[in-house]
């Protein structure tokens, strides 16, 4: 097991390595000019060249990459171009909104999705198995924004429930931060929960047709029991699977999630990074994500091993 995860880290950095690559070069050769965002539109060509000069702009490409792949290896992200600030400390300070919408998401979305497919697997092609179904159509095809802004104007503005925006740290009382986070973890929910419980269901669906299923049956145990412990246990690995991918996924998800609700995270930091062409910014958000990506999938892989005694790793 330990000389497999070696593997898979050393995997990583190509992997890594390219997606620094790419995103260098993606804001590079787009359009738009940090100088100009910074000096203003009456700036003139002089002052666009020295600000250009300042931030190393003028610098041919691969030394530009080199200098930012150089600092990255010391662990310097570099500082921001708009704020002058370091970016691992502003994003630092974003992350406990982010965190915090992740895993109220990720913990509800399961809560009801897995129980949900596992009903509509049992109780296949009856109104409550097109019900999930439906449920999950509507949160596949609905964008993410026009369920938030629904969930405003219904809890917020008509009924007066929830507010509508900002963020309270769970430090300053658990009412508080419920409050704030329940609207923008119930928008980013609905796609998730459409996602495990569809493939919940065609998995618990495939396992209820096995032999061991129908001895159970036979055998005279209850139905729960039969779903439980025969079946939701062996269909473990492809649901753990598109938990961990959603739990990758939501990391883009909140970019959306954090814009419609004022959320000061690392969504919103980085959408504000993105208008203003912060490159600093922009590249270090966009590799943290690369490596949440990368080491779920390896927590994932880790997580076979004693979900399914059959899988061993070399």
């Amino acid at each position: 097991m330990l000389g497999y995860i070696v593997q898979r880290i050393l995997a990583a950095i190509p992997v890594m390595g390219f997606v620094a690559l790419f995103v260098f070069l993606l804001l590079r050769l787009t359009p738009g000019d940090p100088a100009a965002i910074i000096a203003g539109d009456t700036a003139t060509p002089a002052q666009l060249a020295a600000i250009r000069e300042r931030l190393g702009l003028t610098d041919p490409i691969h030394i530009q990459f080199f200098n930012w792949i150089s600092d990255l290896l010391r662990g310097d992200f570099g500082v921001s171009i708009i704020s002058g600030q370091p970016v691992i400390t502003m994003i630092a300070g974003r992350l406990e909104p982010t965190i915090s919408l992740a895993l109220t998401t990720i913990t509800l979305s399961i809560i009801i999705a897995v129980p949900l497919g596992v009903i509509a697997a049992w109780k296949q092609g009856t109104i409550i198995d097109r019900l999930v179904m439906a449920i999950s159509v509507v949160g596949f095809s609905v964008p993410i924004f026009v369920i938030g802004y629904v969930m405003i104007q219904i809890f917020s503005m008509q009924l007066g429930w929830l507010p509508v925006q900002g963020f309270r740290s769970i430090t300053e009382g658990v009412g508080p931060f419920a409050q704030r986070i329940l609207l923008p973890t119930l928008s980013l929910t609905l796609l998730y929960i459409a996602l495990i419980a569809r493939i919940t269901r065609t998995s618990m669906l495939e396992i209820l047709n096995e032999d061991y299923v129908r001895t159970a049956h036979a055998k005279g145990l209850t139905e729960t029991r039969v779903l439980m412990r025969h079946a939701l246990r062996n269909c473990a690995v492809p649901i753990v699977t598109v938990i961990g991918i959603g739990f990758a996924l939501i990391i883009s998800g909140v970019v959306v999630t954090e814009s419609v609700f004022n959320l000061p995270g690392v969504g919103r930091l980085t959408v504000d990074a993105v208008l203003a062409r912060d490159y600093p910014v922009i590249q270090a958000v966009i590799l943290l994500a690369s490596l949440v990506y990368v080491v779920v999938n390896l927590l994932i892989d880790i997580a076979y091993v004693f979900l399914d005694p059959r899988i061993r790793y070399q």
